[in-house]
């Protein structure tokens, strides 16, 4: 693929974010996809495998938070560069959590792409943010280390 379907694949990514249409997103995964979160949250590490990242990942540890009617992760979004076989983007989204939390996150994502499917994302958000709205955590308890931090090669 050239730089411009890859643009327009991650267009398509941001489009069906914002329609809450995971269908689509999952379909849009390759079966060995890598997620790399930022940070030291429960949703930071490498994740892997297209099961994983997004049922496990978006589905377990962040849609089961969000109040699902209201939640928007791609209200604002714009591809700031593509090259060869990545894609960088930026989102703004988010809505109110079940605790009662207003969940509204800025993220960076560097999408890399085989086969017309994404095969790795980096993603960097507010990981206070995370700690306080997803999980109640206002950071006064030390959190342990994630066990398969992303490393940068």
């Amino acid at each position: 693929m050239g730089v411009e379907e890859n643009k327009e694949l991650i267009e398509k990514w941001y489009v069906a974010l914002e329609k809450g249409d995971f269908e689509t997103i999952y379909n849009m995964h390759h079966d060995d996809v890598v997620y790399n979160m930022l940070g030291n949250t429960p949703v930071s590490g490498r994740i892997y495998g297209k099961d994983a990242c997004c049922n496990g990942m978006i589905g377990e540890k962040l849609l089961e938070k969000l109040v699902s009617d209201k939640v928007q992760f791609s209200k604002k979004w714009k591809i700031i560069a593509a090259e060869n076989d990545r894609v960088v983007g930026m989102m703004q989204g988010g809505g109110p959590t079940k605790n009662g939390e207003i969940y509204e996150q800025t993220y960076c994502e560097i999408f890399t792409i085989k086969d017309n499917k994404i095969i790795e994302l980096h993603a960097f958000f507010d990981t206070v943010l995370i700690e306080k709205c997803l999980f109640e955590n206002d950071l006064t308890i030390p959190e342990s280390l994630v066990d398969d931090p992303f490393r940068i090669n």
